[in-house]
């Protein structure tokens, strides 16, 4: 017997998410749709009123995912600190609780998922390693769409769309000058630009993730870090003493050679 299709928005708090959704909702009715959150629980608080918000606008509820540990409960389960090229935190906060949400939609409701991610054409490698991911991964393969790629022919300025036709506000961390709003500015995967960027927002939170880091260091004995330069680890305290020194205004122009996360908004 053949499952009736059910369209699920991979909702992650940003405004390309949000776009996507709302295009989502509007081709298939909100009746035939689901809005799909997993929680890092590092997350800013105004992601949450941005989420709640949008879907406010669109008449949906918000289906949430929670694994109940933290990115650095993960760190240290696995003994592995989460960094610019590998972040375990991803996979098993967010990517394995999407898996298991799409078999519950299958077993348990009879129901076959298309998942919608807000990636553009910039990002276009990030959505073939999605689709492959999907095809592979799940016991069935999973169908990926990507609007803003597929179906849309000029570049869409959802950020705009949502302030001035929508009239709800962006996540604050958008307005401080990140150009993403993952995890509170904690995202492992961030590199260079963005944590010089954090540096200059929230020197406190720089510091407590620059302390997770030393702690995990000593706890685990390892010569490890978020951060990596020519090939080995460069801590978030070098980083800041360098920064200090010499001024983290010019980091925050040094273009990051890191791999987006998969959590990226």
């Amino acid at each position: 017997m053949s499952r009736k299709h059910v369209h699920v928005a991979m909702y992650s708090g940003g405004a390309s998410s949000a776009y996507v959704a709302h295009h989502m909702v509007q081709t298939y009715g909100r009746e035939n749709c689901i809005l799909f959150f997993t929680n890092t629980l590092w997350e800013h608080e105004d992601n949450y009123r941005f989420m709640h918000e949008v879907a406010d606008y669109l008449g949906m509820e918000i289906t949430y995912r929670t694994d109940g540990r933290t990115p650095e409960q993960v760190f240290y389960d696995y003994r592995f600190m989460g960094n610019s090229r590998l972040a375990k935190c991803s996979e098993e906060l967010k990517v394995r609780h999407t898996v298991i949400f799409l078999e519950e939609l299958r077993s348990e409701h009879g129901l076959e998922p298309i998942l919608y991610f807000g990636i553009g054409r910039h990002e276009q490698h990030r959505a073939e390693n999605l689709k492959e991911f999907y095809a592979h991964v799940p016991l069935e393969p999973v169908e990926t769409r990507f609007p803003l790629i597929s179906t849309f022919r000029e570049e869409i300025d959802a950020k705009r769309i949502i302030e001035d036709k929508w009239g709800i506000r962006l996540p604050i961390m958008y307005k401080l000058g990140f150009s993403h709003a993952n995890c509170g500015g904690r995202c492992v995967r961030g590199g260079f630009q963005h944590y010089a960027q954090l540096y200059r927002t929230w020197p406190d939170v720089y510091r407590e993730q620059e302390e997770m880091e030393e702690e995990f260091r000593r706890h685990f004995e390892k010569d490890v870090s978020i951060l990596k330069r020519n090939g080995g680890p460069y801590t978030l305290r070098e980083y800041r003493e360098v920064m200090e020194r010499e001024g983290f205004e010019q980091f925050l122009k040094q273009e990051d050679d890191t791999v987006p996360c998969v959590c990226t908004v």
